[in-house]
């Protein structure tokens, strides 16, 4: 039976600590996934297996089985307590999964999706230490079948120095952290990049922002290759005081001048004027919403960067009074948008947490989208379908599930014939003492 493989990059699962005591903050780390099958009439019979960094097996494989276009959460997982590693998924159907990774939970949380394939090459567009006191770690796991060698070349940005990291051996299925926290290499503070190679093998990695001023998270997913254009489905200033700043990183082999073009206000009048700037190969700039022609504006709405050579982005959400949230996702390549995204988590009335939804439009005429949602895992109760009509090119959709019925499940957004789109899903705990706000990419297909 071939199966198809599911690769996620799970940073730390039950550990304690990422590195020693000695040199980073005391945070005991958890994790939990849920899996959404999108074969329209078949089950899934999957197989989860637990690989210790070691690249030995925690626990035997473990099977199960998920309904068709039904997800399933995995939360407290099966390994043992104390497990450090990651996890591969196989299925007999077309599966895709998120993985939620809290930090002494409710303090920190961050969620990220899962990976299909590899590459010998992964960006990091966002690496940071001693950043007003944010660090980031990330996770690299080893998506072939021979052991690679891992380097990592940090390429400062607006403050640090260059570093390229002694080889580390990842056996297959495996997984290794790099923490920032403690590398004297890159100076204080260090604001700029990444790019992660291998030889071997093939490679995934998954970055978390950790912040220890301002306790929040923010994680996203290494990105295998780039595009001359990037589409942020939302973008924000002074909105209920949340806010986005964005991170671009040129990955092409010669400079380029990057234009960055705002979609229209969903909350208002102001338009945004497009910014530009120019960045040498791997560097990375940042753009925050909450400066310059932002700095007083209310402004809802997406934006389109695009580029001479290929690029990378990933926009950080932040709201900085009160609870400090934070939440980070991946810029989308509108080349591979399709007509159907799915969504493996949707909330409402979830102990608290709701998600809410944002599709772009990211094809050239305007669409009627159609979202469905699935079966409920914790009750009858399922969110009516909706209809979004004449949704323009480069303009978003938002859509809120934060009524009284309880439901946790998934959904499929679908466009009109020739439509192309990419999702968004910010789930969010808004009475939580903690950052409890996570946000995935959707999953085309």
């Amino acid at each position: 039976m071939k199966k198809l493989s599911v690769l996620l990059a799970m940073s730390v699962l039950m550990a304690l600590l990422v590195v020693p005591a000695s040199a980073a903050p005391a945070i005991t780390w958890t994790s939990g996934w849920q899996i959404q099958n999108l074969d329209a009439t078949n089950t899934a019979h999957i197989s989860i297996s637990y690989y210790n960094q070691d690249g030995t097996k925690n626990i035997a494989d473990v099977s199960d089985t998920i309904p068709a276009m039904s997800s399933k959460t995995y939360y407290p997982i099966h390994a043992n307590t104390g497990f450090n590693g990651s996890v591969v998924v196989s299925s007999d159907t077309k599966v895709v999964a998120i993985a939620n990774t809290l930090g002494n939970s409710p303090q920190y949380a961050a969620s990220t999706e899962s990976f299909s394939t590899g590459a010998s090459s992964v960006k990091l567009p966002l690496i940071m230490r001693g950043n007003a006191g944010y660090y980031t770690w990330f996770n690299v796991q080893n998506t072939g079948s021979a052991d690679a060698s891992v380097t990592v070349q940090y390429i400062p940005g607006s403050a640090g120095s260059d570093y390229t990291s002694p080889a580390v051996t990842i056996k297959p299925g495996a997984a290794a952290t790099f923490n920032q926290y403690d590398m004297t290499q890159l100076g204080s503070p260090f604001i700029g990049s990444a790019v992660v190679n291998a030889t071997g093998s093939t490679i995934v990695a998954t970055v978390m922002q950790v912040g220890e001023t301002y306790k929040n998270m923010m994680g996203y997913n290494g990105f295998t290759g780039g595009s001359s254009t990037v589409n942020l489905p939302l973008v924000m200033s002074n909105n209920s005081g949340y806010y986005t700043g964005f991170q671009v990183q040129n990955v092409g082999t010669a400079n380029t001048t990057i234009t960055i073009h705002y979609g229209p206000n969903l909350a208002g009048t102001f338009a945004p004027v497009d910014e530009t700037a120019t960045l040498n190969p791997n560097e990375a700039k940042t753009f925050l919403q909450n400066t310059g022609q932002f700095a007083t504006q209310k402004y809802v709405g997406s934006a389109t960067i695009t580029a001479s050579q290929p690029i990378v982005a990933i926009c950080n959400q932040v709201k900085m009074t009160g609870v400090v949230l934070g939440t980070a996702y991946n810029g989308f390549d509108p080349a591979a948008a399709t007509d159907k995204v799915s969504a493996p988590l949707i909330m409402q009335a979830n102990s608290g947490y709701y998600t809410g939804i944002q599709v772009m439009n990211v094809g050239s005429s305007a669409i009627t989208v159609t979202i469905t949602y699935g079966p409920n895992a914790v009750g009858s109760y399922v969110p009516p379908m909706e209809t979004v009509t004449n949704l323009q090119p480069g303009a978003s959709y938002n859509s809120i599930t934060n009524g009284t019925q309880k439901y946790v499940g998934s959904l499929t957004a679908v466009a009109s014939a020739g439509g192309k789109i990419v999702m968004i899903v910010n789930e969010i705990w808004p009475a939580a003492p903690g950052d409890q706000f996570m946000t995935y990419n959707g999953f085309n297909y």
